[in-house]
């Protein structure tokens, strides 16, 4: 009889410590799995807002030439609505790849005008340029298709600057391959204000016309 009671007690405990021992293990796969979750929300959180800030990022507009002591005037177009380009002048489906529309007041003293469209989120990918222009309201289609190609974006939004210098004097050539990436287009432009060596002033002023156009 003693031996059977022993027998029994001992059974009591062992089968106390194995639950006991179950309910710690599933306790900390608990706390593994919470905290697991909880880092995975939290990384992700921090991922969004990241790639949110990054996406404001690039497409806001910059003036390139804001910092020079260069005049402006003003530019305008009837296919930018609200800073956004009109479809009809991008190079995708949906699109006509036409150049869009540019008007401003004349210059004085200004003999042509040089246009540049750039794409400031692709490294200045150079989507239009005209040389020796003497016209100061361009209507849509105005440029060939070796002056302009319409935007193209793999995808998203990017912004598709318009710059128009006027020039005291015409120049030959205007560095920059059209539908490329022009990374030294800044130097390359302020190029235009030289007269000859070491003298400057023939950019008389210049107009700017940020927009954006996104690709679903």
């Amino acid at each position: 009889m003693k031996k059977k009671f022993v027998l029994i007690t001992m059974s009591f405990i062992l089968i106390m410590a194995f639950t006991g021992c179950n309910k710690s293990e599933s306790k900390n796969t608990s706390e593994s799995v919470s905290t697991e979750a909880t880092t995975e929300a939290t990384t992700e959180a921090t991922t969004e807002a990241t790639t949110t800030a990054s996406t404001e990022e690039e497409i806001t507009s910059t003036d390139l030439f804001a910092d020079t002591n260069l005049e402006t005037f003003e530019l305008t177009s009837e296919d930018l609505h609200d800073g956004v380009w009109d479809p009809a002048i991008a190079n995708v489906d949906g699109g006509l790849n036409v150049s869009p529309q540019l008007s401003w007041e004349p210059v004085p003293e200004a003999a042509c005008y040089v246009i540049f469209m750039v794409d400031t989120s692709a490294d200045e990918w150079l989507h239009w340029k005209s040389n020796n222009v003497t016209e100061t309201n361009l209507p849509q289609r105005w440029a060939s298709a070796e002056e302009y190609v319409g935007p193209y974006p793999p995808g998203g939004t990017h912004c598709y600057d318009i710059y128009v210098f006027a020039l005291r004097e015409p120049v030959e050539k205007v560095k920059g391959t059209l539908n490329a990436p022009h990374t030294l287009f800044y130097k390359n432009t302020m190029e235009l204000d030289v007269i000859e060596e070491g003298s400057s002033g023939n950019i008389i002023s210049y107009g700017y016309l940020p927009g954006t156009y996104t690709r679903n």
